[in-house]
């Protein structure tokens, strides 16, 4: 596993040299009147994320004069290029610098992973700058963000339909796992989800585990989805680590097969209806109301509402006879 991480190690090195440029006379060992210059800086990735890129940077300050008088500090800040706007601003104690000596500064800077940046290190001793220098940041959107090496594979999916109903049709995914480390797997938590091909509308998704998957071996996991029939859909496989993806797979079930699925057709037009993805919680541990149960009773006694309706209508017709028949008589 040591192997493996310095391996990684030395190409996100490698990336970064290829990713930073020393701008052209940049780099001034002295200042006029000043023992000390700043000769060399190195850099390497901490970390990689989706967002952010955490670099370790590292400068070399050598004295050529008299021991220091003062005690000297190293100012890192970092400019976005685009706009000349400060985006990151560390100070560290350096301390004394003994004449002839070279001492080496670490600090750790963390960057939006976009853009351009000029990163520039001033030299101060007794709050007076002694030496600088820069260098330009580039491409660090390229860099591959860090996976986490858990040794499990997603080899495949199948799709199995279990029941349609009402416009609605039970998926059954069996999705397979191998163990590809050399050691067994840990108990990770797995997110299935089914996302509608077209409007990008999410159908449905379940929370399971993955297990314990011995070395070389190869586990089928089980999850049961529930979709809107007539739709393509992307089932979607991610496995968690607590809070960080370590591990994402994906593929295809077509409930419409006149749509064919693929990137690099052109995007057409399609009818979703929308009211098919509407997501009902709780409808089945629902408990009747008296409202319901007001209904229920109206629906046990039928023609009750029909025989007062009537006889309203019969006492009018009644009332109205009579009072004709007392005009004619008077």
């Amino acid at each position: 596993m040591e192997k493996g991480n310095g391996k990684k190690h030395f190409i996100l090195i490698l990336l970064l040299v290829v990713s930073f440029t020393v701008s052209t006379g940049c780099i001034r060992d002295f200042e006029e009147g000043s023992n000390y210059g700043i000769t060399d800086i190195e850099m390497s990735a901490d970390s990689v994320k989706s967002s952010y890129v955490d670099l370790n940077v590292t400068a070399y300050i050598e004295n050529r004069g008299a021991d220091s008088k003062g005690n000297t500090t190293l100012l890192f800040k970092a400019f976005r290029q685009q706009t000349g706007l400060l985006e990151v601003s560390r100070e560290r104690s350096v301390g004394t610098i003994e004449e002839g000596d070279i001492v080496t500064v670490s600090q750790q800077i963390r960057l939006p992973r976009e853009g351009s940046y000029t990163l520039r290190l001033d030299l101060y001793e007794d709050q007076q700058r002694k030496a600088s220098s820069s260098i330009t940041i580039r491409n660090l959107e390229a860099m591959q963000t860090d996976l986490q090496e858990i040794g499990l594979q997603i080899s495949g999916m199948d799709f199995m339909v279990k029941n349609v109903t009402s416009g609605k049709v039970l998926i059954e995914s069996y999705i397979y796992l191998k163990n590809e480390g050399s050691k067994s797997t840990e108990n990770y938590r797995m997110l299935v989800k089914a996302r509608e091909m077209d409007a990008r509308l999410l159908a449905d998704k379940k929370w399971t585990d993955t297990g314990i998957i011995e070395p070389e071996a190869t586990e089928i996991r089980t999850v049961s989805l529930t979709v809107p029939d007539n739709y393509n859909y992307a089932v979607e496989v991610s496995i968690w680590d607590d809070d960080i993806i370590v591990m994402t797979g994906e593929d295809y079930v077509q409930l419409n097969p006149e749509k064919v699925i693929s990137k690099e057709e052109e995007v057409q037009n399609k009818n979703i209806q929308t009211g098919d993805f509407i997501v009902e919680e709780g409808f089945e541990e629902a408990m009747p109301t008296e409202e319901m149960a007001s209904e229920s009773a109206s629906e046990a006694a039928p023609g009750f509402g029909s025989l007062m309706t009537a006889g309203i209508l019969l006492s009018a017709l009644l009332f109205i006879n009579r009072k004709n028949r007392r005009g004619k008589n008077e």
